[in-house]
């Protein structure tokens, strides 16, 4: 007598531990576990955007480090992406070359918040060889104005003047290029 269950079909269905066949018992299980880390993903997410400003995009203006003024259009001709960044953020760092591809292609402001002082900026802008403009945000108010606690953050705002998608941590390059996409259609 055999201590491996008898089945009709297919003899690897049913073979308690066999690795070449997951059992149901097994799928549903990855499948609980897949949704869970779905739901805290998305909690901690609503949770880091939950002061982030939405609808009508607040006032922006101010003086690149390049020297011009400024400031956002009530309703730009494209959307624009505004971030917010410092320059000790390692998740910012990461993202940079990303925010400088899409200058070249899109409306791009960027503001530097909460970073030791303009000459920093300015030496981080030349080192890292980036072309965004940059508005340094010596005391964070033009951050606090948009809701943003923590960097990077990220906004699309649309043709309307208002805010289409509002992002915070890293967000890959092609993220914000459908994001900038999606609100030029909306």
């Amino acid at each position: 007598m055999s201590d491996v269950p008898e089945s009709k079909g297919d003899a690897s269905a049913e073979i308690p531990g066999n690795p070449d066949k997951p059992s149901r018992k097994r799928w549903k299980k990855w499948l609980i576990e897949a949704v869970i880390v779905i739901v805290v993903i998305a909690g901690i997410r609503l949770w880091q955007q939950r002061n982030m400003v939405q609808g009508p995009a607040p006032a922006l203006q101010g003086v690149a480090l390049s020297g011009s003024g400024y400031q956002l259009p009530a309703h730009p001709e494209k959307p624009v992406l505004v971030h917010f960044w410092a320059t000790w953020c390692p998740v910012c760092r990461a993202e940079q070359g990303s925010i400088d591809a899409i200058s070249s292609d899109h409306p791009v402001i960027t503001i530097a918040s909460w970073s030791k002082d303009e000459d920093e900026v300015r030496k981080f802008v030349a080192e890292q060889h980036l072309k965004f403009p940059v508005i340094y945000d010596a005391d964070g108010r033009i951050a606090k104005r948009w809701g943003v606690y923590a960097v990077p953050a990220s906004y699309i705002v649309g043709q309307d003047g208002n805010i289409s998608f509002r992002e915070t941590g890293y967000t890959s390059e092609w993220g914000l290029r459908l994001r900038l996409w999606l609100a030029g259609k909306l």
